[in-house]
């Protein structure tokens, strides 16, 4: 049988610095540039989430989108939307919130919750320009 990939996009917004505490300022300022402002910046982060399988002969569906709407609403924007990263979300408290980073949480958040037979990739936007993608 044929795979398929669907593909849901979503968006949020979130503050984070990018820093290591075990670094100097000087040292901080030298890797990570502006991004490593004390007072934190923000980006619109946008999101694509795609989940590659055979179709279901009885519905037709890879997955229902409604679900993986609601999924990622769950796991993605209610923990992220309008936060602080570094200090608002726990994961990222000891792992500096890179779009890499992001990217390998957001998957991590959702694989438990998707069918062992399906692929997941996820695809982050920091910039329209900037971004990364993510698949194990």
């Amino acid at each position: 049988m044929a795979k398929v990939t669907v593909h849901r996009k979503a968006h949020f917004n979130a503050a984070h610095r990018l820093y290591r505490k075990d670094w100097s300022e000087d040292q901080n300022e030298a890797v990570f540039g502006k991004c490593n402002n004390p007072y934190f910046h923000g980006h619109n982060y946008e999101l694509i989430v795609s989940v590659t399988g055979e179709i279901d002969p009885e519905t037709g569906y890879v997955i229902d989108m409604k679900v993986l709407k609601d999924l990622i609403k769950t796991e993605v924007e209610d923990q992220f939307d309008h936060k602080n990263l570094n200090e608002q979300v726990d994961v990222f408290k000891n792992l500096n919130p890179t779009a890499e980073n992001i990217s390998v949480v957001i998957w991590n958040n959702l694989r438990p919750h998707l069918d062992q037979s399906l692929d997941l990739e996820v695809t982050l936007y920091e910039t329209p320009r900037n971004f990364v993608t993510y698949k194990a």
